[in-house]
């Protein structure tokens, strides 16, 4: 007991890879507030799952759409196996696939481990879908088609629109994991969102760049019929149904998101956009005129070809720095990265 009292939390100031951030003071101080209350009850926490619902409305304004329906998730991983159990129990075939690109997100190999559906990877182009690729794929057993709105690897952003089509004429749904690039990208030229495409579903977390308190995730869904796919008979609770994938929740991650963006929504998460491209820019110009092979930055997230041990001896000097899975180093610019750090990084890299 003494030793959890004593224990300290890991600090950003060198954490470089990280989705995760520093929650806004704001949505600290509400998830303390909420935090034994529980949203999977909501006939008992009345004033959690009003809060909720705010939540949901809030992030369907980030997202393009208007009345969403959808909830708080516990992460990405959580949303992205919803959307897939929704296009499982949505579709007309005792053989469901999903098709996805293969730089979608590892949560949907669990999904289709969990779920019993097949999951198709296309090949991409560019670190992109490739259109064709996935149309090959496609065909009567397709329940959905996955679009990627900013790749955790390289932070690239898949032709939503035109996955979208082709999932519409397949008689698929279309889901969108944006569980990164979604409060990044209402700032782009990026057609990513519910009124740029016919999409149906999409994760969008705001305990990332949000900037909520973990774990706040979101799912989101065009049409309120389409979260019917999930009900569960709760015969034992006020509520009648219940969609959400786990039970009892902490309204912790609920209150922090509602608190987050009520106090950076829209021109504080417009100016941390722009401050994190300009970081990751410079970063690419800096490892760029170094002599590496640069990727990016397409959104705040630069991809380097140091060599491996060079990322090791970086880690030993307490950078938190990760790789792709074709061996880059891989920075990604949260909210608390400051060009202040990257000089830092930039310099221990001259020191090699």
């Amino acid at each position: 007991m003494q030793q959890a009292q004593q224990a300290t939390p890991q600090d950003f100031d060198r954490v470089l890879s990280s989705m995760c951030t520093e929650p806004h003071p704001a949505a600290r101080q509400a998830a303390e507030r909420f935090l034994a209350t529980n949203p999977g009850d909501p006939g008992t926490y009345e004033t959690v799952a009003e809060l909720e619902r705010d939540a949901v409305d809030m992030l369907g304004t980030v997202a393009g759409l208007d009345d969403p329906a959808g909830y708080v998730t516990s992460g990405g991983t959580e949303a992205n196996i919803q959307a897939v159990r929704i296009a499982r129990n949505w579709g007309d075939t005792d053989d469901p696939n999903v098709v996805a690109p293969e730089s979608a997100h590892f949560s949907f190999q669990k999904a289709a481990e969990l779920l019993g559906v097949e999951l198709r990877t296309a090949p991409t182009a560019g670190h992109r879908a490739n259109l064709d690729a996935v149309s090959e794929l496609v065909d009567a057993d397709t329940v959905c088609v996955v679009g990627v709105a900013g790749s955790t690897e390289y932070g690239y952003v898949d032709p939503i629109p035109a996955l979208a089509d082709i999932a519409e004429d397949a008689g698929a749904l279309c889901h969108v994991d944006a569980a990164w690039g979604g409060f990044y990208l209402p700032f782009t030229d990026h057609e990513w969102a519910f009124d740029d495409a016919a999409i149906d579903t999409l994760t969008i977390d705001p305990h990332k760049v949000g900037r909520a308190a973990v774990p706040a995730g979101g799912l989101l869904a065009r049409a309120p019929e389409l979260l019917d796919e999930l009900a569960i008979d709760t015969p034992y609770l006020e509520s009648t149904a219940q969609v959400t994938l786990t039970g009892t929740r902490s309204g912790a991650g609920v209150a922090s998101a509602v608190a987050a963006m009520d106090a950076l929504w829209p021109k504080e998460y417009q100016e941390t956009y722009e401050r994190a491209m300009d970081n990751a820019e410079w970063l690419a110009e800096s490892l760029a005129h170094r002599g590496h092979e640069v990727v990016g930055p397409e959104l705040p997230l630069v991809a380097a070809d140091l060599s491996v041990p060079m990322t090791d001896e970086l880690r030993d000097r307490g950078w938190r720095v990760s790789k792709t899975g074709s061996g880059e180093m891989r920075v990604v610019c949260m909210p608390h990265v400051t060009r202040s750090m990257l000089r830092s990084f930039v310099a221990d890299l001259d020191w090699y």
